[in-house]
């Protein structure tokens, strides 16, 4: 890090310019577009067993794979469309993890005909107010946590498949239901200020 760099969190490799960029503009932003948090929920359930980081090169083919996350779209994923995601090269070719993906479209569109919106049952699980954690090294970052045990666990009653409380946690501080920036990063008090988030 050089001396005009900002102080960023500790986990993320800032040798790497796009996960640098994932780091200042997406993570831990609070997120209530429907079709972005789809695309969240679908990478985090891409990557289990894998670094964020072979996903996020891949998202570019994951966007013109999954019709740019248009959750109507995938929900109509035929047999045929399935084989043909199997045999693409810009994904991860996992075929559990595809058909998942086309469930859970299913799935995500059955909340948004209860809620209104999957936003508004999503941010239900920590009271449509962000958790503010006091992160100050790279071992203190959980895995998991009472609110995305619960996130999981409905998910899971209501169909999803590929889903654990490890990718909910994931996803949540991605899409910010979680600020999880540790307390030397630049971005931790930027996003509070700006959101009007309560610190712990």
């Amino acid at each position: 890090m050089t001396n005009n760099e900002p102080c960023r969190c500790p986990w993320l490799d800032t040798s790497k310019a796009d996960y640098v960029k994932y780091h200042d503009e997406e993570w831990g932003v609070p997120v209530y577009d429907d079709q972005k948090l789809f695309e969240y929920l679908t990478l985090e359930s891409a990557q289990a067993g894998l670094s964020w980081y072979t996903i996020l090169k891949r998202r570019d083919g994951y966007r013109k794979a999954f019709a740019n996350f248009d959750v109507d779209e995938v929900a109509q994923f035929d047999e045929e469309k399935f084989e043909a995601l199997v045999q693409n090269k810009e994904i991860i070719r996992n075929r559990l993890k595809i058909k998942a993906a086309i469930n859970n479209a299913q799935r995500f569109i059955e909340i948004q005909q209860e809620f209104g919106s999957f936003s508004h049952y999503m941010w239900g699980f920590v009271d449509h107010k962000t958790i503010v954690n006091e992160i100050k090294n790279a071992e203190d970052y959980p895995a998991t946590s009472p609110e995305s045990d619960a996130f999981c666990k409905d998910l899971k009653k209501r169909g999803f498949k590929f889903i654990g409380s490890t990718i909910c946690y994931a996803h949540m501080q991605a899409c910010g239901m979680i600020n999880d920036h540790s307390l030397s990063c630049y971005k931790r008090s930027q996003i509070i200020s700006e959101f009007d988030q309560q610190k712990a």
